[in-house]
This record gives structure tokens, C-alpha cells and sequence, in this order.
């Protein structure tokens, strides 16, 4: 059913109209976030030039692995680095200059036009949970993820208005093989959901795979003239570029589509305990790994990418939403801006084996830090839990649901004449009431946000409904979305041609589950 048809209301007056308004389906995305609020900036200008300073010289003294890539080594050596077996040290200034060719912003374009994103100067797009192996919901547990469960997820994903992008691997099917699990993960974002969507980078193969059907799914020239896939390359930390993300960047960018060059370091074990100098590890390996993305093709897409977390000293098991991390997200986030590069950070993120209060705390610790910070890119945005172990069904649409504080908090406050009220305050006058003035009556349905999970209503009606606690109302919500998904139309050729493509790609060759 197309997006039209699923925002058909029942016309008529009176109650009965308001109450089929309520209850009718609406598949409804926001427009990604565009920023009317203020960076947050914790480093002065001396700090920054303190820490530039100081990843130039990691470059240049200390260098940098690109192991296993002979063609890497040989792109370096031929732009003027020093390359001493797998070691590549960069003189002072040539991987800013690299760097220089990358867009300040660029357009992703979804399936739907309607739904693309740009991603870079003051806006902000929301993207899911990456990664984990396990869910978790209320009524199985932890347990390992299906493909079954990746399709829910999906359609969550494109079901919850706040949430601008579909993402990637937003659970690991592990009832698939792992050389085939790629064809299907794509598949369902291309068929389930019309949002943007990340690529495969588990293997240079697979990132090829997943350039070949974005050229079914759009067209072979409009691949190569536009960006339609971001996709996650990690730095393996510290200061090590391995040869199969590397080789999926490589994919990428010889085909111009986006990557998020990311270190992912956990301070203490892979970045000093410092702040200053986790941000200068950062900065040098994003320097390494975004110029020689443009050695490998100049002018190609990229994100500035930081995730980090602290480590607790006790257990030695990561630990989110804290200040070191917080002081760390804002500072990169200066260091992107002052490279004129969009920025990746931040997410849901958290420690709690369960949608509970440590959730919640972490979570929007690391929500509004990524909000203030300036961050572009969010991956993570909704559904993760454990560290990010597990994606939790509860706790994607509690977190989808928040998103909404995001886009409203960024709005600013306004000062039209409208928002200035000076003929409401003027009719009510001393002693009265709001509720029923003219101004109040023509802006309540837009005056505030409005949560689609979270309770407010009386203690004697929450009770009489059975006193229910937030992860009940949310499995109560992932149940209704469900239930009411609506798949987006897709021209049959298009939906032929890719199952013809995955079935032959997965004829091709044996199952692998290593």
C-alpha cells in the first residue's frame, strides 16, 4: 500500500472523526533534524591547536599499520609517506591536505526522494542500532538474533516517525550464513522499508554485493553519480587498518558511496585514559583513514566518525554514557567542524542488561551530548542494549519515541508574533486561564511534543489499566507497529530482479557460518 493510502482518514464531524483520526494508520517520517541551537564547545582554541598539533606528530614519528594491503602501502608511497614494512608514517600536513577533497556535506538518497538526507553542516540524521548478535523482548528473553527478527526491526524502523535512516546490520542473523546473511540483510532494507540504508563491510565481496544491488535497485548511473549507501568502517584501534575494512572502503569509495572512517575505542585499553589524548589517538587514526580514502578516490563521501566509551576498572567492562565520554564527543566534534567534514558520534548507548532505569540514565546522557555536540551521523539512535550486545525490541521504540524530544529541543525557541502570544496574554489577562483562548485553541495540536509510549495519565485510570511500567506499554507498542505495518510499493521488475540476484549469488557458492 503506498504512503498516500495509508494516511486516508475517515471523514465525517463530531466525535467518531476525531476518534478514527486517533486511531487510523499513518506511516509518517520526519524530516532529519536541522539544527537552530548552538554547538556545544568544551575545547578552547589552545587546547585544539594542542591536540592537532600532537596527532601530526603521532603521524609523522609514530605512524600508522595498514596490514595485509600491498596496494594501501604502495597508494601511500606513491603520495610522499614514509612506509617502512606495514608501518606508513604521513609527513606533518599531507593527510589534512588528503582530507581537504572530502565533501563538507552530501545528500544519501533513499528510494523514496521524499525520505533522503543531508548529512553534514547543521543537520542531524537518527539511524538505528549496528551490530549485535542477541535480542531481546519481553515475552523471549536474550537470545540469539533470526532473520526474522532483523525483518521486525526493519519494520519498526520504518514505521517510527522520529527515525530518518534504516541503517545497517541492526541485528546479526545468525540462523543465516555468514557469506550469505549480507544479501538478505540488504534485501529487507530495500524492500521492507523505502529509508536509507547502510551497505555490507564484512568482506570487500560483500561491499561489491552490495554496490550491485543498489544498481538494481536504482539504477547502475545513478550509483555512480550519487551517494545511496553509508556504510561503518572501524579503525582497529589503536592505529591499525586492517585489509578487510580497508578493502570495503575501497569498494565504497571507487564506487563514490559514503563511509564513516570510525575509530572504536574503549579508553583505558585501546586510547590513553586521558580525554586529551583518547582525542588525539582520534584525530590521527581519522586522518590516516580518511586520507587514504581519498587517495583512493578524491572527492568520495565521507564521515568523521567517533566511538568511544570508558572502561570500568573493576570489571574491565565497558561503561556508557559518562562524562569522559561525553568531553570526548564534544571535542571531536570541534575537530570534524575545523576539517569541514560531517560528523559521526553518539547513540543510545548503554550498559544495562535490561530497559530499566541504567538504560534510560545512559541513554539520554549520550542522546543529548550527540544532540549539543554538533554530531551529523547517529548511529545506534534506538534499540541498544548490553553494551551493545543485544538490540532489544522494548527498548527500540522507547528510545524511537525520545528521538522526537531531539527534534523539538533543536528547533530553538521561536519569536514571531506568533510565538510571542502578546494577544493571548492580552485576552486572558490577569486571574484567568489559557485553555480555552483563541492562541491556545489554534497551536495545541503543535505547541508540544507529544510522546506516542510513555503514560501521564491519572493514578486511578494507569491502575484500572493495570498499572502498567514503561517496557510493558513499549512490547504493547512493538506489537501494535507490527501488527499495522505497511509495506512500501516497490515496482515488481525491481523486487524480481533482486530476488533473482540473491538467489544466484547464494547458489554460488557453499554455506559458511565462520
Amino acid at each position: 500500500m503506498s504512503e498516500q493510502a495509508a494516511r486516508k482518514r475517515t471523514r465525517g464531524g463530531g466525535g467518531a472523526a476525531r476518534r478514527a483520526e486517533r486511531t487510523a494508520v499513518v506511516i509518517e517520517t520526519a524530516k532529519y533534524i536541522e539544527r537552530n541551537i548552538p554547538n556545544f564547545e568544551i575545547l578552547n582554541e589552545e587546547a585544539l591547536e594542542i591536540i592537532e598539533t600532537n596527532a601530526e606528530t603521532v603521524l609523522a614519528e609514530i605512524g600508522v599499520n595498514f596490514v595485509n594491503n600491498p596496494a594501501a602501502l604502495e597508494r601511500w608511497r606513491n603520495a610522499g609517506a614514509d612506509v617502512d614494512g606495514e608501518r606508513v608514517r604521513i609527513p606533518r600536513g599531507l593527510a589534512r591536505q588528503l582530507c581537504s577533497t572530502a565533501p563538507r556535506e552530501f545528500t544519501q538518497h533513499a528510494r523514496n526522494p521524499e525520505k533522503n538526507v543531508v548529512i553534514g553542516g547543521r543537520n542531524l540524521v537518527l539511524a538505528p542500532v549496528y551490530g549485535p548478535p542477541f535480542v531481546r523482548d519481553m515475552n523471549g528473553g536474550r537470545r540469539y538474533a533470526t532473520m526474522d527478527d532483523f525483518r521486525k526491526f526493519v519494520k519498526l524502523g520504518y514505521m517510527s516517525k522520529w527515525l530518518h535512516h534504516s541503517g545497517g546490520t541492526v541485528c546479526e542473523p545468525t540462523d543465516i550464513p555468514v557469506n550469505k546473511r549480507h544479501l538478505d540483510m540488504l534485501q529487507a532494507h530495500m524492500t521492507l522499508s523505502d529509508k536509507p540504508f547502510m551497505g555490507s563491510v564484512t568482506e570487500p565481496s560483500r561491499a561489491q554485493d552490495s554496490v550491485e544491488m543498489c544498481e538494481i535497485l536504482f539504477g547502475k548511473q545513478f550509483v555512480q553519480d550519487n551517494t545511496v549507501m553509508t556504510s561503518l568502517i572501524n579503525v582497529n584501534s589503536p592505529m591499525t587498518f586492517d585489509d578487510v575494512m580497508m578493502g570495503a572502503m575501497e569498494v565504497y569509495a571507487e564506487n563514490n558511496q559514503a563511509c564513516i572512517l570510525s575509530p572504536f575505542i574503549v579508553g583505558g585499553a585501546m586510547a590513553p585514559v586521558s580525554v586529551a589524548g583518547t582525542l588525539t589517538q582520534v584525530l590521527a587514526e581519522v586522518l590516516a583513514g580518511i586520507a587514504y580514502n581519498q587517495l583512493v578516490r578524491p572527492g568520495a563521501p565521507i564521515i568523521f566518525g567517533t566511538f568511544v566509551t570508558s572502561i570500568d576498572m573493576n570489571s574491565g567492562a565497558p561503561t556508557f554514557g559518562t562524562p569522559e565520554a561525553s568531553h570526548i564527543l564534544y571535542g571531536a566534534g570541534q575537530l570534524a567542524r575545523r576539517m569541514n567534514l560531517p560528523y559521526r558520534s553518539g547513540g543510545g548507548l548503554c550498559g544495562s542488561k535490561l530497559p530499566d532505569a541504567q538504560a534510560a540514565y545512559e541513554t539520554s546522557n549520550t542522546l543529548n551530548a550527540a544532540l549539543m555536540g554538533g554530531v551529523n551521523f547517529m548511529l545506534h539512535a534506538c534499540g541498544w542494549l548490553e553494551g551493545g550486545l543485544v538490540s532489544s525490541f522494548e527498548k527500540f521504540v522507547m528510545d524511537a519515541d525520545q528521538l522526537g524530544v531531539l527534534h523539538h529541543l533543536a528547533r530553538g525557541v521561536g519569536v514571531t508574533e506568533e510565538d510571542q502570544a502578546m494577544g493571548a496574554i492580552a485576552e486572558v489577562g490577569p486571574g484567568g486561564h489559557y485553555l480555552g483562548c483563541a492562541h491556545t485553541q489554534a497551536n495545541f495540536k503543535s505547541a508540544f511534543w507529544r510522546t506516542n509510549l510513555l503514560d501521564y495519565k491519572p493514578f486511578e485510570t494507569w491502575e484500572e489499566e493495570g498499572a502498567r511500567d514503561t517496557v510493558t506499554l513499549a512490547a504493547k507498542r512493538v506489537e501494535t507497529l507490527l501488527n499495522t505495518y505497511q509495506q512500501p510499493e516497490l515496482d515488481p521488475g525491481i523486487a524480481e530482479a533482486l530476488d533473482a540476484y540473491v538467489a544466484t549469488k547464494k547458489a554460488s557458492m557453499p554455506d559458511a557460518f565462520t
